[in-house]
């Protein structure tokens, strides 16, 4: 018999075993100051795009004086419990029903956590005898709830229609074969939070002119940002209606903690009353309620702060493509870069970057995406400027010189304690 722990230190995981340089450097570094597009990284200021503080609402004085207000009043404990029990509000009520009301569907259910939620909406849902098709780019909440989903499963390439109507005719006809009460969910992203492009949600709704599913879409990037309100990418797609399940976080544009799923008063009362991970889980903090209340309001009554996303978002954007930078099919204001290269000139270019030119931003390398390839993310927020925008594309066109004159194919990345 295997000791369980043996094991697990013999193999830390294809992250983990780079933990001893990696750690407080290119993992779990820590920025420091308050929150914005310039913060502090082992004492150098940063220009910083790797928050989603989309619309700048982290340190906006309406924010910063409604948390503390509630949390003055109410302290963290209340309410005590869990929602079903003991842990209801008048305050988390109004929350759900402002939420129902701008996202356009007729009740809403709050959630702790959205990656939580998500696996629990899934969880929920889905009976062994029901089916579920996915985009392949899917978000990892999805995977993991997907991979919970005690039936059957498809996965469709990413954003391909033709393959996603391939799938719902294995889906049909499996659930025909069976002769069972199951039916076909089909789960997509509204904004893809890697590659930056929206699902195509108007074509998909389309399919149920000739299949019958639920279509649930993880809006976790698109609230917020898109749409002539700020609905989200079902709104700025005009298909928020045909959404059946809607769901978001508030960890993006609403810079909080905590998340919520949207749909027909019907379904709703049925998710709230069977949802596991809320039903033993104790109630969002009053603060947390409050402070959303707030954010929300400023969301909803102040489009200028996603314009100004967008202003710095289509600046920057343009900026890389008249440089010569892939960007991919973006279509939202998540900005991918995308370069060759292996991971020890990935990580020495970030190093450059932090370093010489004071430039924090997220880096993908193998084994997230093959070897080889480089995806810098960029997240633009209302609160960057056009001097940090001019900065970070002068950086990256001199990093991607030395990046194709080899300057960064290095033998070995020092350790980080050594920087």
């Amino acid at each position: 018999m295997a000791d369980i722990f043996e094991r697990l230190v013999k193999n830390y995981g294809p992250l983990g075993q780079h933990r001893e340089r990696a750690h407080g450097y290119f993992a779990f570094p820590k920025l420091e100051g308050e929150i914005g597009s310039r913060m502090s990284f082992r004492g150098k200021e940063m220009i910083v795009w790797s928050l989603n503080n989309y619309l700048g609402l982290a340190n906006h004085p309406e924010v910063r004086k409604a948390d503390a207000d509630a949390a003055a009043r109410f302290g963290l404990a209340l309410p005590m419990g869990a929602r079903m029990m003991s842990g209801n509000s008048d305050y988390h009520e109004q929350l759900e029903s402002n939420l129902a009301s701008f996202v356009h569907k007729e009740d809403t259910v709050l959630l702790n956590y959205g990656y939580q939620g998500m696996v629990s909406i899934i969880d929920v849902m889905c009976s062994r005898h029901d089916v579920i098709v996915y985009d392949a780019e899917s978000h990892a909440c999805i995977i993991d709830g997907v991979r919970l989903h005690a039936g059957q499963r498809f996965v469709f390439k990413h954003n391909d229609i033709a393959d996603l109507e391939k799938q719902l005719q294995r889906a049909t006809a499996l659930i025909e074969k069976q002769a069972s009460d199951g039916g076909i969910l089909v789960i997509s992203e509204g904004v893809f939070g890697m590659a930056g492009d929206q699902g195509k949600l108007r074509k998909i709704v389309a399919l149920k002119e000739k299949y019958q599913f639920r279509l649930l879409v993880d809006d976790a990037h698109g609230f917020g940002t898109l749409g002539k309100t700020g609905a989200g990418a079902g709104e700025e797609q005009g298909v928020q209606d045909d959404i059946d399940i809607y769901f978001s976080t508030f960890a993006k544009s609403m810079a909080s903690i905590g998340a919520f799923v949207a749909g027909d008063k019907a379904i709703i009362d049925y998710i709230r009353y069977n949802i596991r991970s809320q039903i033993f889980a104790k109630s969002l903090p009053m603060p947390l309620v409050i402070g959303n209340l707030k954010r929300l309001e400023l969301l909803r009554t102040h489009p200028e702060y996603k314009e100004k996303l967008w202003k710095n978002a289509l600046s920057l954007q343009k900026g890389l493509k008249e440089k010569g930078f892939d960007i991919g099919n973006t279509n939202s204001v998540v900005t991918p870069v995308y370069m060759k290269g292996g991971v020890e000139e990935a990580t020495a270019m970030v190093m450059d970057l932090r370093e010489n030119y004071g430039i924090f931003c997220s880096i993908v390398v193998y084994p997230v995406i093959p070897k080889g390839h480089i995806i810098y993310r960029l997240i633009p927020t209302a609160t960057h400027t056009q001097e940090d925008i001019d900065r970070t594309l002068v950086a990256f066109e001199e990093t991607k010189k030395k990046l194709d004159a080899g300057v960064y194919q290095v033998a070995e990345i020092p350790a980080m304690a050594d920087v």
